[in-house]
């Protein structure tokens, strides 16, 4: 039995999957690894084939998490540096950043890699289970990039695969 590969996305796709979703121009560029930790929070979504195989999480961190929910949600990027402010995204940014991830599913979902759909997405400020900390640790096949979204600011990015 072959087991099919999960898609790691290229930054010009991610480019393009953010800026389909905001309207808005962006910038990206890649950037050092970077593993959650209580020191450095972050959103994470766990992506998961047939299976229920994990193959694959998406981790924002706590910036890029408010700006790019507050964007998409067309909330003023006041909204944005208090969620960072107080350090966990408010009910209404929370429900936009699970859109955004839900929209992040269409970024391994190409040719004939494996399909793999959203799992569970966990906002920054909420408590995280221990197996989708670790799993941003990982090296290897990943990508890591900073991006900065005109008009609200800049966070990091990782996409991790399983």
């Amino acid at each position: 039995m072959t087991t099919l590969m999960t898609h790691l996305p290229a930054p010009k796709e991610v480019k393009d999957l953010i800026f389909g979703l905001l309207d808005k121009p962006i910038a990206l560029r890649p950037g050092p690894p970077f593993a959650v930790s209580p020191l450095y929070p972050a959103s994470i979504a766990s992506f998961v084939d047939d299976s229920l195989v994990v193959r694959a999480v998406v981790a924002l961190d706590l910036p890029l998490s408010a700006y790019l929910s507050a964007a998409l949600a067309l909330v003023p990027v006041a909204g944005a540096e208090a969620a960072i402010e107080e350090q966990r995204l408010s009910p209404p940014l929370a429900e936009a950043l699970h859109e955004v991830f839900n929209v992040f599913a269409t970024l391994f979902n190409v040719g004939d890699s494996a399909h793999v759909r959203l799992y569970n997405a966990t906002p920054s400020g909420e408590p995280l289970a221990a197996d989708a900390r670790s799993r941003t640790q990982i090296l290897g096949r990943r990508e890591d990039l900073v991006v900065d979204i005109t008009g609200y600011g800049t966070g990091r990015l990782a996409i991790v695969l399983c």
